[in-house]
Formats: C-alpha cells, structure tokens, sequence
C-alpha cells in the first residue's frame, strides 16, 4: 500500500470494495450507443479515466428501458444482449486499478429528445425516433415540450421491474457499485418534488408518498444487489425554485436513505424546472453533501465545478464531503489523478505502460 498525506488520496473502504482514491468520474452521457449497446467510444473513454487514475468510474446514465432514455442515442441495460459490451469495459477498469460503477436511469417526462449537437429538442411521440414519455403528472418539463403520460400503477410496477432486472444485468456486467439516479428532473426526481408531482394517490402529496418510489426502488435492487458492494443514491438536493424540492427535503430523505442501507448521497441540485436561477460559481453544490453528512452522518459525494486539485483537496481535508467527483475536468484531463498526485506530491504508481512519461518528485 502506497503511504499518503493527502486527502484525496487517501483509499477508503466500503462495504468490501477498497477504492484507491477519493476522485470518481461523475456519469456523463455520451450520446453516442445504437439501441442502448455499449461500443468501443464508451471503451476509449471509460478506460482511458481508469489509465488516468480515477479510483471511481461511473457509466453515464444507462436506461433501465428504452422509453427511459434522454435521448434514442443513450446506453441502455434493457436487455440481456446489452451485457457482454458493458463487461467489457469493467474488466479493463479493473485490470487497471479503479472501481467501476454504473449509475441506473430513468429519464421520465425528460426522454424523447434528440442530442445535445443535433439541437436536444424534444422528440413528439409521432416523430421519428421519438417515443410516448411518462411521468408522475401529465405535466410537460416546458410548454413547448410534449405532454407525457402519468403512470398508472401498472406503469409503476414495470419501473420497479425495470430497475430490478437492470440491477441483474449490471452485476452480471461485472460492475461493483451501482448508483440509482433520482437527480435532475428525471423520473425518480420527479416524482420527489411537487412542482412535477401532483399525483392524488400514495405516490402524491405528503413527503412520505413523493418518496416512496425512490424507496421501492432501492428495496428492488437490493432484492438483486450483493449486501456487500456499495449502493449510491444521486440527487438533486434543490430544486432552486419556491414550491419545490429543498435542502430540508433532502437531508430527511439521506436520514431514511441512511436506514435502507445506501452508503452514499451524491449531492447534485437542479435540472427539474427549466427557468431555476441555479448560482454558478467554482464549487457551487458542495455545501448540500457537506450539509448532508454533518446531520446525517451519511457519507457523501461532492460534484459540480470542481476542477483544480487545490480545490478537491480542500472540500475532503475538510470533511464537507467523502467524494469529490469530476464531469467536465475530466473531459478536459483524463490523467487528472496522475496530475494531482504529482502537485500533492503523492506517489501515485502510473501505468507501466506510461511510466517513462511520469514527472519526478
């Protein structure tokens, strides 16, 4: 085991899975998979985080079912053909020293919408390529978007199903932490807040109904998922409009989360209405996952503009959170761990392959 001063380095255990680092890959969709399958992008790009040192990689958001893709272009877990591709890519993140994490998805009244570059329009129903989406109300994201459909408890039922067998697929994938995705104003989301969830029955109203899908869905895939490999949530911890999901509102779910057995809250904010007055700043959601682990105890994970080393150093050694994950500095820097390492003054061992390229302390 390699000593180490720093934070970020600093390995951490949980459950059965040691993680060498505190730096994970944050999931960042790639629009970029035919019929949900995994390819030699989602290869390239996954592996090379790993050669980078991340001690935690995350796949993008892989839809639980078709109709739950952001966009007819996202990795998909639907289907058992979907496996041998995801596997893999956790065999080389493993032979290369980090954890591979898949984080499953449903997009919800957010589905249906063509790629980022080709405009991310949403799709009607009727259009080509497009799909019916579902949501808890029949309340569209945005006026101009269209309607979706409020599910029936059939419909609810299949969600459970989905992500249950979804969990079955990414343990077959070979994958060692999976993460239930309940941020960003996609399903799970959702129906947690009541600006999109005005349901009457006992997914509706109180907090306790609002709730109660995000908890049927991590007692299904614990129905599937190993006692001893970690279970992360992701959530929106604000919605950043008035009437909405709030910061109260999420640390009393963590403290419920905390009781189910989930180890990590990974503390992201908005995405559910598209006119919030979110603040951008370097840092800027840190303070929700350190609120979240002062009064619940609950180990959490920092994202969002995070991106000099100065700066994750600091957010662990000053236990505001346990994670800090990386999105955008890692599509700028896919060695950003080697890099850290080297400005921490750690000695962190390079790839063996890299290792004439490694700067001296």
């Amino acid at each position: 085991m390699v000593k180490t001063t720093s934070a970020l380095f600093s390995p951490i255990t949980i459950r059965t899975v040691q993680f060498k680092n505190r730096i994970a890959v944050s999931p960042m969709c790639q629009y970029s998979s035919e019929d949900g399958f995994a390819n030699d992008w989602h290869l390239v790009h996954l592996g090379s985080r790993a050669v980078g040192g991340a001690g935690l990689i995350f796949t993008e958001a892989t839809a639980v079912s078709p109709e739950g893709r952001i966009t007819p272009d996202d990795l998909g877990i639907w289907k058992d053909d979907h496996i041998p591709g995801l596997k893999r890519i956790t065999q080389f993140i493993k032979q290369n020293g980090s954890v591979a994490g898949i984080q499953l998805a449903h997009a919800g009244r957010k589905a249906s919408h063509q790629r980022p570059w080709d405009g991310g329009a949403a799709i009607a129903p009727t259009g080509e390529r497009g799909w019916q989406t579902v949501a808890p109300s029949a309340i569209p994201f945005s006026e101009s978007e269209p309607v979706p459909v409020a599910l029936t408890a059939a419909g609810i039922e299949k969600v459970l199903t989905d992500f249950q067998v979804a969990t079955q697929r990414a343990l077959d994938a070979g994958f060692s932490v999976v993460e239930i995705h309940a941020a960003h104003g996609y399903l799970l989301h959702e129906f947690l807040s009541p600006l999109s969830n005005q349901r009457t029955d006992a997914y509706g109203g109180s907090f306790e109904n609002r709730t109660r899908l995000l908890l049927e869905v991590v007692e299904r895939v614990q129905t599937v998922w190993p006692r001893d490999l970690p279970m992360f949530v992701r959530i929106s911890a604000t919605d950043w409009t008035e009437g909405g999901w709030t910061a109260d509102d999420s640390v009393k779910l963590a403290d419920i989360l905390k009781t189910k057995g989930v180890d990590v809250i990974d503390c992201s904010t908005g995405g559910n209405v598209p006119n919030a007055k979110i603040p951008s700043y370097p840092g800027y959601q840190v303070e929700f996952a350190e609120r979240i682990k002062q009064e619940t105890g609950m180990m959490t994970a920092a994202v969002g503009l995070i991106t000099s080393v100065e700066q994750a150093e600091a957010i662990l050694a000053n236990s505001r959170a346990d994670f800090v994950l990386l999105a955008r500095e890692f599509l700028r820097d896919p060695y950003f761990p080697l890099h850290a390492a080297h400005v921490l003054k750690e000695d962190m061992p390079w790839p063996v392959q890299y290792e004439r390229a490694k700067p001296r302390q």
